[in-house]
């Protein structure tokens, strides 16, 4: 939805904008090109690669400054490049492409490779070494709560069984592990697919870095600015709506204590969200499950 996305930051000539998933710089390529030579851009990654190719794509693009930082760290990743307030951010969130298509970062079950999963493989533990050692409880849960398996409980056990006779260190494992104990899934997935979504989500806090990102976004964006974020999935899809009307509707007080539609200070305008058209799901399969959700900065909330 790279159109939708330039159209929905309404991007300023001269304003001052973040990419906050650059991934391999598609995005933040094209806000580029709607800027002038007076605007300025941050791009964060968490992911070294990114950041890498990057460097070397954009080489001699003075107006993009890349942070290697997760989106969490907006506020002080922006203010250590000189901005601490701007026009427009956009986030792309889930995993990116080149993450999806690379063996050896262990996000798909589509190749064999090293069951990683790890955004940033500097920081944290491998997928892998979490299954070593999580409880068969705390397992469940996980892929009950971050991939809706109806079938969590039994996978689980299977893991925990499984991990007692051998490791399981490979994508090919547990993507036959999981299909193996299965007993029904829908036809158009793999059966492995939200066990793999889960066990990403928790291995890199996807959902507790969207939730601390976003009131930063908020208190970065000068009044009039825009806040574009394209999510993937349900848990992605009510975290961003929800957040959006709770600053549309402003300060939280009180049922008990009468207060005026005055006084709620609301921080953002919501906009209505879209789905990409039929043509780029045919081009983009992944596109599929992407909505893009955008809202206007009040400036009640802005430092």
């Amino acid at each position: 939805m790279l159109e939708e996305v330039v159209e929905a930051l309404k991007i300023r000539p001269g304003g001052v904008y973040v990419d906050g998933t650059f991934g391999r710089g598609g995005h933040t390529q094209a806000i580029l090109s709607q800027l002038g030579p007076e605007g300025s851009m941050v791009a964060f990654d968490r992911d070294p690669d990114a950041i890498r190719a990057g460097r070397d794509v954009f080489a001699m693009e003075s107006r993009l400054k890349l942070v290697h930082r997760p989106f969490s760290e907006l506020a002080q990743g922006c203010h250590e490049a000189g901005f601490d307030q701007g026009d427009g951010i956009f986030f792309d969130l889930g995993v990116s492409s080149p993450q999806l298509d690379t063996p050896s970062r262990g996000f798909s079950f589509i190749n064999d490779g090293p069951l990683d999963m790890r955004m940033d493989p500097g920081q944290g533990e491998p997928a892998s070494a979490w299954l070593a050692r999580v409880e068969a409880g705390e397992l469940a849960d996980v892929l009950f709560r971050f991939g809706d398996e109806r079938y969590a409980r039994r996978i689980a056990r299977a893991i925990v069984k499984e991990r007692e006779v051998k490791a399981i260190e490979t994508t090919d494992q547990l993507a036959a592990l999981v299909s193996k104990v299965i007993p029904h899934h829908e036809k158009s997935k793999h059966p492995a697919t939200r066990t793999f979504q889960a066990i990403r989500i928790k291995v890199n806090d996807e959902l507790g870095q969207l939730e601390r990102v976003l009131p930063q976004a908020v208190r970065w964006l000068r009044p009039g600015g825009r806040l574009v974020v394209l999510s993937f999935h349900s848990l992605e899809h009510r975290r961003v709506k929800k957040f959006i009307r709770q600053e549309v509707r402003g300060d939280d007080f009180p049922i008990e204590i009468p207060v005026l539609q005055s006084q709620l200070h609301p921080r953002l305008k919501s906009l209505k969200s879209r789905r990409p058209s039929k043509e780029e799901v045919a081009n983009n399969p992944r596109s599929r499950s992407a909505t893009l959700h955008f809202a206007e900065a009040m400036g009640d909330g802005n430092a």
